[in-house]
């Protein structure tokens, strides 16, 4: 399925490219849903943050609650998504809860964001070819490790990696700096 979601993403970004009327059809809180089924987690455990070279930060795209809270600064030596930014690299943590990290974001309760502490966490660059455009954040939420479910994997990270290049292509449609 993989390649289903990463091929309609391909698909959906070159749609962007030659349509500009597509941009405003385009719904990216749709697609975090439609990420969030395939990787079997809830849609507000799927985080996607757009990078500002400008202000040299992190800030949400999804999710949409998130979005003007606040930002995540790049040079943060806790943020696990600045850490995946300035390396280039996707990270597993299956013991989140235990990693010193910023928790702000993890604080913030609304209508479609839950109480519940991220215990497992996947980050992953998301890239248009050797850029870092933004970063995807997969989480497994609940009271405790148990709770929140399975450890997350190789495959977990392959079908997030598959997803990766396919979404630098889409955001460079939305990226704002």
């Amino acid at each position: 399925m993989s390649l289903n979601l990463a091929s309609e993403l391909e698909r959906l970004a070159s749609a962007l490219t030659t349509d500009s009327d597509a941009t405003g059809q385009f719904s990216i809180p749709s697609l975090a849903e439609r990420i969030a089924k395939y990787l079997n987690v809830k849609t507000e455990e799927i985080a996607i943050m757009g990078v500002s070279e400008r202000w040299r930060h992190l800030y949400f795209i999804v999710p949409e609650a998130l979005k003007h809270v606040g930002h995540i600064p790049l040079s943060s030596p806790v943020a696990i998504a600045a850490r995946t930014v300035r390396e280039s690299r996707p990270e597993i943590d299956n013991n989140f809860r235990e990693t010193r990290h910023v928790t702000v974001f993890e604080s913030i309760k609304t209508e479609t964001l839950s109480s519940a502490t991220i215990q497992k966490i996947i980050s992953a660059p998301i890239l248009a070819g050797e850029k870092v455009l933004g970063v995807i954040q997969v989480s497994r939420k609940g009271d405790n490790p148990a709770e929140a479910g399975p450890d997350f994997g190789s495959d977990d990270l392959g079908k997030v990696l598959a997803l990766c290049k396919p979404l630098g292509k889409l955001l460079q449609h939305f990226i704002r700096d």
